[in-house]
């Protein structure tokens, strides 16, 4: 199995830009070694001022756009990835990983929000907010990655991280150590994909402290 390192760029991420993370979301296309997606869903505000002065006036909040990332790590099978996502949520602490096997959007009966979503799961939402884009995203090849889901689908991960995340403290998770983490490796397999249909696999990773007792 090639070794990936998705939890070092994640890791990288956090210290760069210093704000805690709802959520983390991958997409990838079903053809090996190519390119995934890899976004970064941040709580934060920009202020927006009258002027562009230190003193002038606080008119508005933004929120901080998320970042998407290309990831150009080698994968030779789907469960080298799929385990790789579900590894990285394990050590981050979240409370489950949310798989979804999305069909092609380029095909009879598929809806709208069908390609928005695709559009948005490889950094190129087709929307604004204010004016402003709600991803900023350095992924040179999302034209040819959402060319290529829209004939053969994609896969997309979304899960939310306690260590680094909105949500640092353990609740009544029993599986976390302090600071909001799990120590690796995850116990739970990849589990196998089911072509030609929508599919959403979840991989329960928590476990509460009531139940627990």
């Amino acid at each position: 199995m090639t070794a990936m390192h998705l939890l070092d760029c994640i890791e990288t991420q956090l210290v760069c830009n210093r704000l805690p993370l709802v959520g983390v979301t991958v997409a990838a296309v079903p053809y090996a070694n190519t390119p995934f997606v890899l976004t970064l869903h941040w709580h934060g505000f920009v202020e927006t001022r009258l002027a562009d002065v230190t003193d002038a006036n606080v008119v508005a909040y933004q929120p901080v756009p998320s970042s998407a990332l290309q990831v150009n790590e080698r994968w030779d099978h789907f469960e080298e990835l799929d385990h790789e996502v579900l590894n990285t949520a394990w050590e981050l602490g979240a409370w489950r990983l949310e798989r979804t096997e999305a069909l092609p959007f380029v095909r009879p009966g598929a809806t709208e929000q069908e390609s928005m979503r695709c559009l948005g799961a490889f950094g190129t939402p087709p929307v604004l907010i204010e004016g402003q884009p709600p991803i900023v995203a350095e992924c040179p090849d999302s034209e040819d990655l959402i060319e290529a889901a829209s004939r053969s689908g994609y896969y997309e991960w979304i899960f939310h991280p306690v260590r680094g995340g909105l949500w640092t403290e353990r609740n009544e998770d029993s599986t976390l150590q302090e600071g909001g983490y799990r120590n690796p490796p995850c116990p739970y397999l990849s589990a196998p994909i089911r072509p030609g249909r929508n599919r959403r696999v979840v991989y329960q990773l928590g476990k509460s402290e009531r139940i627990a007792r």
